[in-house]
């Protein structure tokens, strides 16, 4: 006999909220399935200034408890029987981050709602559950796969097979790096080379705790690397049914970051798939992504890279199996 619970899963960044409302079914046979009712982004930046002061800003803590509204009344109107939301990066950080777990908790009232705060690891094995469990039946040739999430304040490496074996989590999301050096509209080059040390000195970090030899699958996920994918395939707009599971070949994921680092603001912004809130930090999340790819076609030998739209979001909805 078949059975379907409705679920949601909420993602907080230090960039965006996220929320996926979703039917998770299990048929007679006991194999599990998950489509999407809802999924919804909103670019809040709740870690605006966080890495320079420590804590949230009153605007930006204000902006996110509105969008969590939003998304507690949706999950109300769509039937959800079950939410998990989990905070990342920019509210480990917060010296003030009660504020916005109590606010959180009266918004979503009912559903008896908690932000957990999650490390940097366990944010990763999340994201793992949700690139790979599409993945499970296939050919296993293609593992082992290398899972990396680009988020507003931290990046996660995570690298498995079936599961999940190693992960990392680093301080070197798109809004840290923009605000602690690519300043400048276009960057200049001394801060475009101060933000490649930083990167390049955490992904050094992240090899000792996650072996790069060997993968046979490079997986990006989130909004950094899903934009840089719809400006190496010229999208007309942002279509998600196009991005992923896209292979994009080394030299032009390269190429289309230089592209993106280089241009202007303004110039970003009239692109047809980029999104308003990610204008003015896609240049950082392209830096991040292209060193990691050149770092892997170093040590592994890849030659094509895959985005996913799917991610944390999905990780977390798969957890209320």
């Amino acid at each position: 006999m078949s059975q379907t619970k409705r679920v949601a899963a909420i993602d907080c960044g230090t960039n965006s909220i996220r929320l996926l409302i979703a039917d998770l079914s299990t048929d007679a046979d006991g194999i599990k399935t998950l489509t999407d009712v809802e999924r919804t982004m909103r670019v809040v930046r709740l870690g605006k200034g966080v890495d320079a002061t420590g804590q949230f800003d009153p605007t930006a803590l204000k902006r996110t408890l509105e969008a969590a509204t939003e998304y507690a009344r949706s999950c109300r109107e769509a039937g959800v029987e079950s939410v998990r939301f989990m905070a990342t990066s920019a509210t480990r950080d917060a010296s003030n981050a009660a504020e916005f777990i109590d606010g959180v908790i009266d918004i979503f009232g009912e559903f008896d709602v908690a932000p957990e705060v999650i490390s940097g690891e366990q944010e990763a094995g999340f994201s793992f559950t949700g690139v790979t469990a599409e993945l499970a039946g296939a050919d296993q040739a293609d593992a082992p796969y290398l899972v990396v999430d680009i988020g507003g304040g931290s990046t996660e490496f995570v690298r498995g097979n079936t599961a999940a074996e190693q992960a990392i989590s680093l301080d070197i999301g798109c809004v840290r790096m923009t605000e602690r050096h690519l300043l400048d509209d276009p960057p200049s080059e001394d801060q475009v080379w101060a933000a490649l040390a930083d990167i390049t000195e955490a992904i050094d970090r992240a090899s000792t705790a996650v072996d790069f030899t060997g993968i046979s699958t490079l997986i990006g996920v989130a909004g950094s690397v899903t934009t840089v994918t719809a400006h190496a395939l010229d999208l007309p707009a942002y279509q998600p049914e196009c991005i992923h599971g896209a292979a994009i070949d080394v030299p032009d994921l390269v190429a289309a970051t230089n592209d993106l680092l280089r241009l202007s603001r303004t110039e970003r912004e009239a692109l047809p798939y980029m999104h308003p809130g990610r204008v003015d930090v896609i240049g950082a999340g392209a830096l991040i992504w292209r060193t990691v790819v050149q770092r892997l076609a170093r040590d592994s030998g890849i030659t094509t890279v895959r985005a996913s739209e799917h991610d944390i979001l999905d990780g977390i909805a798969w957890s209320q199996a």
